[in-house]
């Protein structure tokens, strides 16, 4: 890969990178975030602000794990980065990031949840699961094959990039990325973290019971915690022919003390069933739990790392980033999972920590999206990429203290067409002060009708009211609708085809993580 440094940025200049990387993590759950939810804190992610850069706005491009994390990769929107749902793979010769680094003299490293399906390419060490990867005793597929560790995912992950960390090329600046599996359904926390929040009982939002008045196309959902949400593979309320099957990762004694978490309270569950609103209450509650209860494993090895950054003297010269492929719905609109354009999967956490170029404890109000990561860490190692990109780099905000640049983007554009859990395929622009959400293709007259949602952000900061067909709102209704054919144009996204689902290029094995069974 052909890459020039910069001229003015001198080899002891060019600063490390820790890249932090989990999966559902959602800006609700990290308490820097100030949701209001009266969520446990979470110190560790929270001393990451403190000390660097929160972006208040920072959205995806398509909420789901494959495509959000080609589009970090590569700086494209899915229709550019060859992975538009989730069974795409991305394509080992496509130019990304973490490959330019390590043209350019980084020793670099990628440790956990990698899901693109082929074999990582620009690392010069890298360990990582299988797809979703388990919990539990996870198989790490690496260079010299795959092997089985004892453990859970979180912790494992981390035991390897500290590792790593300290048997790096010293003279070399260094890119690590840590990518956690957790929180991702289905929620098994460690049992260090089990029964963390046993005890507690969490605030139900206000759209838990959510009837979709004005969104149609919302109400026709798979992911309910009402009706989808399943008692024993995602809540753990287990029995004989079940529980065998959702803990058979696990080995006797962590089975054994996995079990007796939950023996209590599933036995008072079985004595007393609850029915209606109060089960949809106890499936939330449980939820909760086990989901918060994962991230607490997040937090506690990001402080892991940061710790030993400090006890290595590296945390002076490191650009710590922390974030997530998406966001994820704690229950509202009743939801679980991502997907949609509304706001609790749009949004996706982005921390920066950079001792002397970034001021600490500011926050920045830019529209950013996961288009922009590469042209960024491009740019503070002195590089620019050497292939179209459709994100700008971060560096004038950061070094900005958060003021958002006059000629910066005044919209972000979304769409999504994997239409797994019942989400419609459909696309949108969002302002700081409006949404606007259109539906690509139907499933039936009343969503045919309904097509398109436009939300005001600062009077409905839930969506609970569609103001399309408000004629107080034609307006802005129209100006939105422009932006959207101009961001279309913008980012070319003009080639149906590309979004069409199928089993897209077929690579060979040898370029697989997992080679394809001979028949």
């Amino acid at each position: 890969m052909d890459v020039r440094v910069s001229p003015l940025l001198q080899a002891n200049e060019r600063p490390n990178i820790v890249f932090f990387f989990s999966d559902d993590l959602t800006t609700q759950a990290i308490s820097a975030y100030h949701t209001g939810l009266e969520l446990p804190p979470t110190p560790h992610l929270d001393r990451l602000a403190r000390e660097g850069m929160l972006f208040e706005n920072s959205f995806c491009g398509n909420s789901i794990c494959t495509p959000s994390r080609a589009t970090v990769m590569t700086g494209l929107h899915s229709h550019k980065n060859g992975i538009v749902n989730l069974s795409g793979m991305l394509d080992p010769e496509r130019p990304t990031w973490p490959k330019a680094l390590q043209s350019s003299g980084y020793t670099t490293a990628l440790f956990g949840k990698w899901h693109m399906k082929t074999k990582p390419t620009g690392f010069d060490a890298w360990e990582v699961f299988s797809g979703q990867g388990h919990y539990y005793n996870p198989d790490l597929y690496g260079p010299k094959g795959v092997r089985r560790m004892e453990g859970h995912s979180t912790d494992i992950v981390t035991d390897l990039a500290l590792d790593w960390l300290e048997s790096r090329d010293a003279e070399k600046p260094f890119c690590l990325m840590i990518q956690h599996k957790a929180p991702h359904r289905n929620w098994k926390p460690s049992l260090k973290d089990i029964g963390r929040y046993q005890d507690r009982v969490f605030a139900e939002p206000a759209s838990l019971f959510d009837d979709y008045e004005s969104r149609v196309s919302a109400a026709n959902h798979k992911m309910g915690i009402d009706q989808h949400m399943n008692l024993a593979s995602d809540l753990m309320l287990l029995n004989e022919a079940s529980d065998a099957k959702v803990l058979s990762r696990l080995h006797p004694a962590q089975k054994r003390a996995y079990l007796q978490a939950f023996e209590a309270e599933n036995k008072a569950f079985r004595e007393n069933p609850p029915v209606g609103k109060d089960l949809v209450r106890w499936k939330y509650q449980r939820y909760m739990r086990n989901y918060l209860s994962c991230v607490a494993g997040v937090d506690r090895n990001v402080g892991r790392v940061l710790d030993r950054l400090d006890a290595l003297q590296l945390s002076e010269h490191t650009l710590v980033i922390y974030c997530a492929d998406q966001g994820f719905y704690l229950g509202e609109h009743g939801w679980f999972d991502k997907r949609w354009a509304y706001e609790e999967s749009l949004k996706m956490p982005l921390i920066m920590r950079w001792p002397g170029k970034i001021k600490a404890g500011t926050r920045s109000q830019a529209l950013v999206q996961n288009i922009d990561y590469a042209p960024t860490l491009l740019e503070v190692a002195g590089l620019k990429p050497q292939w179209s990109v459709h994100g700008t780099s971060l560096l004038p905000i950061l070094s900005g203290e958060g003021m958002v640049p006059d000629d910066w983007r005044k919209a972000i554009y979304y769409r999504y067409m994997d239409a797994g859990h019942g989400v419609p395929r459909h696309r949108a622009v969002r302002t700081l002060g409006h949404k606007l959400i259109y539906f690509d293709q139907p499933r039936n007259a009343a969503e045919e009708e309904n097509r398109w949602e436009l939300f005001d952000m600062a009077r409905d900061p839930q969506e609970m009211r569609n103001v399309a067909t408000d004629q107080a709102y034609a307006s802005i209704l129209k100006a939105m609708k422009a932006q959207l054919r101009d961001l279309i144009t913008l980012y070319d996204d003009t080639d149906e085809s590309v979004w069409v689902r199928g089993p897209g290029r077929v690579y060979p094995n040898e370029l697989l993580l997992r080679p394809r069974r001979q028949r």
